[in-house]
């Protein structure tokens, strides 16, 4: 076996090309629209460079086939609370049922990432966004999520054989959004509804300056300063909803008010892998063209929780409740709602707060399990879990 480092356009088209392999006989795995992958490793289009660097290998066998494929990086801004030590990433990591060549991909990116002075590796995580490409799935083995990572069973194996330890779990949460809400939820909700101060409203696209304000309320109030979490402009929230103009179902997108002040909302988007797995990762004219005719004729079932959230000072007080019931009774349990399954991105169980609100929404189950994982390159060094928020 031999390892190369990706520098001609034929291992930069192997590179891509291993995962057709690794799952060609595995039909719950979506082909990635390659644009989506390629972007991450595009100076022009990741704003990680600004912060970092990213190398990517690929492993060959005596005969020069592609067994496996690994990225590593460097990025100033990727810390975790509590760390003792600077910690790099990897991920990408495709490879064949075999430990030798396993370990062979992963003590190149530790060796690269010793070299840039850092002292252990995180993965697989993305040279990016927390929300792409994150994570090892561990339990629930079935057609993922649109960005989200896919692998096989084995590759659990794979890391934890090599010295891999989970540093954090990644629960996803589903639920059946036409099966009855917990009658909890309707007390609390009722609680709020007989209110003439609450009211609701999911988003309309004619007036997305208003819902983009309220959302960087929202989000700012909740979320701005935490875990290194920037504050959002409504001029980016504006953007962001602009591009998702085309595939945005905007009754999937709720808001509760008390006296007009924006104080929850409940930010969903279909699930775009539902449409986009017949389109086998490309993404051209064409497939564009067919995007756009699945979207107009073929019901999305399935739509995918991005953003949840209550403003602090109504923490506790139902209002997720109400929202929820607002969002149920307005639109997701009425007879011309197509959606059949919901599923939530996932949450760190460092985040136990939201992994219990999570839990309460109604009959939410676990849909599936994902790990981060963590290895100190000094192996005497104390193995320490993410600590919790």
């Amino acid at each position: 076996m031999q390892i190369l480092l990706v520098n001609t356009p034929e291992q930069e088209a192997a590179f891509y090309k291993l995962p057709s392999v690794i799952y060609k006989n595995d039909p719950n795995w979506i082909v990635p629209l390659e644009h989506d992958v390629r972007q991450v490793f595009d100076e022009k289009k990741n704003k990680s460079f600004k912060f970092g660097k990213i190398v990517k290998w690929v492993l060959v066998d005596e005969n020069n086939n592609t067994i496996g494929r690994i990225a590593a990086f460097i990025n100033s801004k990727y810390k975790n609370k509590n760390d003792d030590v600077p910690v790099g990433g990897m991920g990408f990591f495709e490879c064949t049922n075999n430990q030798e060549a396993a370990n062979i991909l992963f003590d190149t990116a530790k060796q690269w990432l010793l070299e840039q002075g850092m002292l252990a590796m995180d993965g697989p995580i993305n040279f990016g966004e927390r929300d792409n490409w994150w994570g090892l799935v561990t339990e629930g083995f079935y057609e993922p999520m649109y960005c989200m990572n896919y692998n096989p069973e084995y590759y659990v194996s794979l890391y934890e054989n090599y010295g891999f330890k989970v540093f954090y779990e990644q629960h996803c949460f589903g639920l059946k959004p036409k099966s009855p809400l917990d009658p909890k939820i309707w007390e609390r909700h009722s609680i709020h509804n007989a209110d003439p101060n609450f009211a609701s409203s999911h988003l309309y696209k004619d007036n997305m300056v208003k819902y983009a304000n309220d959302f960087a309320t929202v989000y700012n109030k909740a979320w701005a300063g935490h875990g290194g979490l920037k504050q959002m402009s409504a001029a980016q929230v504006l953007l962001l909803f602009k591009k998702m103009k085309t595939f945005m179902d905007p009754k999937l997108l709720w808001y509760a008010y008390y006296k007009h002040e924006p104080v929850a909302m409940f930010i969903n988007i279909p699930d775009l892998n539902q449409w986009f797995k017949h389109l086998h990762g490309k993404f051209g004219l064409f497939h564009k063209l067919k995007f756009l005719w699945l979207k107009t004729f073929h019901k999305n079932k399935k739509f995918t929780g991005i953003v949840f959230g209550v403003v602090p000072e109504w923490h506790g007080k139902g209002v997720d409740a109400y929202i929820i019931g607002e969002a149920a009774k307005g639109y997701l349990q009425t007879d011309y709602s197509p959606y059949e399954d919901y599923e939530m991105q996932w949450i760190g169980d460092f985040n136990p707060k939201m992994i219990n609100v999570a839990s309460n929404l109604g009959k939410t189950y676990v849909s599936r399990k994902l790990c981060t994982y963590r290895y100190l390159f000094d192996r005497e060094k104390e193995f320490v879990r993410h600590p919790s928020l």
